[in-house]
């Protein structure tokens, strides 16, 4: 009768229950990573007093009626190798504006690349703004009234689109 002597090696010491155990860890990190991306960057679309915002919507409501009412357009173009944004504001009867008009370029994920301007148009309505480089984005373009009473509004994906028209509906 023989007897086998078979050496039993403790469980941590082979591999198979540590190469098993490598998914589960890998997913146990991956997890914690984004989590911690989760935390530490937060979302800054998101709108913190909705009533506010819901009434300032129904007053733009009122400037884009404004706007409608005195026949309002505009087209602006931005020359990257000027670094100038350039356009022509134009009413429906009675030619160009002159009046000063403030320009809001809001970035579609990034309020930190939001660029503002003051618009100072000719007698024809034309006008030329110095503007830093403009970055490749969708930005959403707001020009108003000096005293805010009338707006104009739209979508802008540059330099897809080499310049964008804003009519008054």
């Amino acid at each position: 009768m023989h007897h086998l002597h078979r050496t039993v090696t403790p469980w941590y010491q082979q591999r198979w229950p540590w190469l098993l155990m490598l998914g589960p860890a890998i997913v146990v990190a991956g997890s914690a990573f984004t989590a911690y991306l989760a935390f530490s960057t937060p979302d800054p679309v998101v709108v913190g007093d909705y009533y506010k915002q819901g009434k300032a919507i129904n007053q733009d409501l009122t400037r884009d009626r404004v706007a409608s009412a005195m026949g309002l357009s505009m087209t602006l173009t931005y020359d990257a190798s000027r670094s100038v944004l350039s356009g022509q504001v134009q009413r429906l009867h009675g030619g160009g504006m002159t009046e000063p008009m403030r320009l809001r370029l809001s970035h579609a994920t990034l309020p930190d690349k939001d660029i503002e301007a003051t618009l100072q148009p000719d007698t024809a309505g034309r006008f030329e703004a110095p503007l830093a480089m403009l970055e490749r984005s969708r930005w959403v373009v707001l020009v108003e009234g000096e005293k805010r009473d009338w707006r104009l509004a739209g979508a802008w994906v540059w330099p897809k689109e080499r310049g964008v028209a804003l009519v008054a509906d």
